[in-house]
């Protein structure tokens, strides 16, 4: 497959990738493997009574937070939690009328920002090592895909809105290297070697720690499921995303096997469509499934402003 491509369709691929990974993942939330049918397609159900399309927080958190850096000119932490808080209580960027598909960790961050008015409001504690950091990760290194090293550095922030745990920081901060280089068009073989990274030595100067370190080293190639699950805390849930970027050679193929892993499906498939999409364009989602898509206009929409926002700033740095 060729990798030249417009990087604009790698931004429509990302954030659309995100949310149709979301969206697929959605109705079998919740179920172990061997508990649904094979999933093929979009379909409705799920903890969330999901109708064939919609998507859930992992989407809505994304939003807010590419909306946040196009308005802001950058990364800003009061106004990421401000819309964070208006999705949570008013449904800003929500599929629906209303908010739905909150996590503990999130949900906790959220009130504690309302009461204290911290924007860093992430937990430290050992069970807050979940996925909600990573889900909605994409705007912040595609805002920052031409300074790689602000995408690393501003990934790594954005989880300690809501997860302040080392794991929660670096795994954001290893998507966002991986994003990052599938956008500016680099080959998945070169992407999943041991410690890829845009940014030279970045690992030894700040090194990953433990768990995402082996991630980082391809941990997922000498793993199959069930080994390979999609659980939703942070470690499980990258390492199968990559595992499913790996094993497969197209963005469907890819989808449908982090959703078909079940637990957390829609989050497991969610980050897998940030990176996916990036590395194949919004060319390499099937038209079907793009037009299933709640709101897919203004997902596009909103992925074109984050482009042009992130050529300003390069040109900004010349």
């Amino acid at each position: 497959m060729s990798r030249e491509m417009d990087p604009l369709e790698r931004y429509y691929g990302s954030m659309l990738g995100l949310a149709v990974g979301d969206a697929m993942g959605a109705a079998v939330e919740g179920l172990a493997p061997g508990m649904f049918p094979q999933v093929s397609s979009f379909c409705a159900g799920g903890i969330n009574k999901i109708e064939a399309g919609e998507w859930t927080d992992d989407t809505s958190l994304a939003m807010c937070l590419a909306e946040s850096l196009v308005a802001k000119n950058g990364f800003n932490a009061p106004d990421a939690m401000d819309r964070f808080r208006q999705w949570w209580r008013a449904g800003y960027w929500s599929s629906r009328e209303t908010a739905f598909g909150i996590g503990q960790t999130t949900q906790a961050a959220i009130e504690y920002y309302e009461a204290e008015g911290a924007p860093f409001a992430g937990l430290s504690t050992e069970t807050s090592s979940t996925n909600g950091s990573i889900m909605r990760l994409a705007p912040v290194p595609l805002y920052y895909a031409e300074s790689p090293k602000e995408a690393l550095e501003f990934s790594g922030e954005s989880s300690r809105l809501t997860h302040a745990t080392r794991l929660c920081i670096d795994a954001c901060r290893l998507l966002g290297a991986l994003i990052v280089g599938a956008v500016r068009g680099v080959e998945k073989e070169a992407l999943l070697q041991p410690g890829y990274a845009p940014v030279r030595g970045v690992w030894l100067c700040q090194p990953l720690t433990g768990e995402i370190e082996e991630i980082a080293r391809g941990s997922y190639w000498e793993k199959a499921p069930p080994a390979i699950r999609g659980r939703g805390d942070v470690v499980s849930s990258l390492e199968a995303a990559l595992w499913a970027f790996a094993s497969t050679d197209n963005y469907a193929d890819g989808v449908l096997a982090a959703v078909n892993l079940g637990e957390d499906a829609d989050t497991t498939a969610a980050v897998y469509g940030q990176l996916a999409g990036a590395y194949y364009g919004i060319s390499g989602i099937p038209d079907t499934w793009r037009e299933m898509i709640v709101y897919q206009k203004k997902i596009i929409r909103l992925a074109e402003r984050l482009y042009t926002a992130s050529r300003e700033l390069a040109g900004k740095g010349d």
